[in-house]
């Protein structure tokens, strides 16, 4: 880069050019960054800022309160600095930090069920060596495989559209308060079976483990039964539950709550629900969050580095936490609470912003 600079004390007036070194992506008071194309100032986000989002963000993806709505109306209703280092759009450093966040909210899921992992990665391994379904770990397997398909596909498709087009408060309020009217109806329009249809369903529930090759029965644990159960979800049911998840590219509906208001309509209990959906959450939030991590490393993100690092064990920690509450939570309780919760924020969020 050259610049003109106008030299004094000659005996005639002169203009030269003197070069100047610069690094088009940093901006003179270090924490600010430029889009050197179209001169945009963006901020690195803060260690502060990445602890607090970070445990916001682990929370909120396992909750059925939507990471992403919470995720773009904080930094909203903080204002200040937190609005402008915290913004979500194209080659953004928050995006990548929270691209970081979500790939260990995914590795905390893994974690958590990393006995039920090795068993469904098992069955699918071996349904495929033997060419054969015949377990309910492979059933279970082939499953989640299928289910996860269909949103795959929207989120390389519509991801990107949709997150520039409506990642603004407003919108993700509206989607919020819509978020928490969905889940209400479900609760209330998901009313449990008839007494005889649920001693059917316990019958059906109870699970022959007699077609396993040995020689004694060994003890079977809760999630087995559980995984059992969920395997005996038809194809087109799997695929329905796991489509639901595609809902969730909007910012402010959640989604482990869509998810699971697709399985409470299907016949599920809050727990099978609930259950299911992380397990379709799983490999869904970690293959995106490993597509779009190297966005993390290029040289304009790279004061967010550190900040990303410490946000990220604090979303993994606080997504650990919230799976073990909710999934004695969801043994004896319902949406109904998180449902309130979502419409009086995002009403309370749309009035903020429009008012």
């Amino acid at each position: 880069m050259f610049i003109y600079v106008n030299v004094v004390g000659w005996s005639t007036p002169s203009r030269v050019f003197c070069p100047v070194l610069t690094r088009p992506w940093l901006d003179s008071p270090g924490n600010s960054l430029i889009d050197a194309e179209k001169g945009n100032r963006m901020s690195a986000v803060t260690y502060v800022e990445a602890i607090v989002v970070g445990a916001l963000q682990g929370v909120s993806e396992l909750f059925p309160v939507s990471s992403l709505g919470h995720s773009i109306l904080l930094p909203a209703l903080v204002g200040g600095s937190w609005q402008r280092d915290l913004s979500i759009g194209k080659d953004s450093p928050y995006l990548a930090v929270l691209v970081a966040m979500h790939v260990a909210t995914a590795l905390a899921l893994v974690l958590f069920f990393r006995r039920d992992w090795v068993r469904i990665i098992g069955g699918l391994l071996t349904s495929i060596r033997h060419r054969e379904v015949r377990t309910a770990d492979q059933r279970l397997a082939w499953l989640l495989v299928l289910a996860t398909i269909p949103v795959g596909i929207a989120g390389l498709l519509l991801e990107s559209l949709l997150r520039d087009y409506l990642g603004k408060p407003v919108p993700s309020a509206i989607f919020l308060a819509l978020n928490g009217g969905v889940l209400f109806a479900a609760e209330r329009f998901s009313r449990p079976k008839p007494s005889a249809e649920s001693a059917v369903r316990r019958s059906e529930d109870t699970v022959d483990f007699s077609a396993e090759e040995t020689l004694v029965m060994r003890a079977v644990t809760v999630e087995e039964t559980t995984d059992a159960r969920l395997s005996k979800l038809g194809v087109g049911e799997a695929v329905l539950i796991g489509s639901a998840q595609i809902l969730a590219l909007l910012p402010g509906i959640s989604r482990s709550g869509i998810t699971m208001v697709a399985g409470l309509r299907r016949g599920l209990g809050h727990e099978d629900a609930a259950r299911f959906a992380w397990l379709l959450a799983t490999p869904v939030i970690l293959a995106a969050g490993v597509l779009k991590l190297p966005s993390l490393f290029t040289p304009e993100n790279s004061p967010s580095l550190g900040p990303a690092l410490v946000g990220s064990l604090v979303a993994g920690v606080a997504s650990y936490i919230a799976v073990r509450f909710l999934t004695k939570y969801f043994e004896t309780r319902t949406l109904t609470p998180f449902a309130i919760y979502c419409f009086v924020a995002g009403i309370g969020s749309l009035l903020f912003f429009t008012l």
